[in-house]
């Protein structure tokens, strides 16, 4: 079967990276379950989920559920202002301790909504020690681009991870962040190596923008093949440059996170499997 990852949105239930306090009202014990449930291979979890975990259950407790479960892929975020001195340190501490008990496949790096950053001379050096760094804690890291944020595209995003030259600094490949920002497959072919393709979100949308690019990204996501994004096209050039999963699985929207986080789980994963 195809190795589906359920990221941190897909099964967090009903709250969103607009809530103040996102934690998930779902119990860990009851959320990995159905994840298992729903046929994936791994899941994903916000720093306010580890911390709430990790002063409850515990970070080895997790890491035995998570195994109990056949789940096998990890992946933790997301770390933002990584390259201005001090500004993350309380959320870099949290994701590394995790690190070195969950041995997730990769922490998830952005850089906050903003202008673009066209000069990223700043950045490779921030990026190269943070992945030494990582390295440390026996993980990578992989930067997310985001449209609506400083590192908005993911050609952006390739140029800065191959100045950074360290083979634990990759990319995080989101449909919805290639699309919406109006990358063509070409300019994906292109700007991509192999080696630095760490993990890769499905997801779907409507042809308009509904609201601000956040709200649109936050609140209106649809399943994979429900919408207007060429996921077979962007699908191959990812298989053409050697990947092959695990796949993730990203839906945020109103409607999604009001279906019990069983349902929404398989209609996840059954939307993801029909296109792959």
């Amino acid at each position: 079967m195809t190795p589906l990852v359920a990221t941190a949105w897909t099964s967090a239930g009903n709250t969103s990276p607009k809530h103040p306090l996102p934690i998930s009202p779902v119990p860990i014990t009851e959320r990995v379950a159905a994840v298992a449930a729903a046929g994936f291979t791994g899941m994903g979890l916000i720093a306010d989920d580890l911390r709430a975990i990790r002063d409850t259950l515990g970070f080895p407790a997790l890491r035995d559920l998570i195994a109990d479960h056949g789940l096998r892929h990890i992946e933790i975020e997301l770390l933002e202002h990584w390259w201005i001195p001090g500004a993350s340190d309380d959320v870099r501490s949290l994701l590394f301790d995790a690190a070195d008990i969950l041995a997730p496949a990769f922490i998830k790096i952005g850089s906050a909504p903003g202008p673009r950053i066209d000069d990223i001379t700043a950045l490779v050096q921030p990026l190269r020690e943070l992945a030494r760094q990582a390295t440390d804690h026996g993980t990578r890291v992989a930067i997310e681009t985001m449209p609506f944020s400083a590192i908005n595209t993911v050609p952006l995003g390739a140029e800065i991870v191959t100045a950074a030259a360290h083979p634990a600094a990759g990319l995080l490949v989101d449909a919805w962040h290639v699309f919406r920002a109006g990358t063509t497959l070409d300019e994906l072919r292109d700007a991509l190596a192999p080696e630095m393709i760490f993990g890769v979100e499905l997801d779907d949308a409507a042809a308009d923008v509904v609201g601000s690019l956040f709200d649109d990204t936050v609140d209106n996501r649809l399943l994979c093949g429900a919408g207007t994004f060429d996921l077979s096209g962007l699908i191959g050039v990812l298989r053409e440059l050697g990947f092959s999963g695990p796949w993730g699985v990203e839906i945020l929207s109103s409607e999604f996170r009001a279906l019990p986080v069983d349902e929404a789980l398989r209609q996840a994963a059954g939307s993801a499997l029909a296109v792959l």
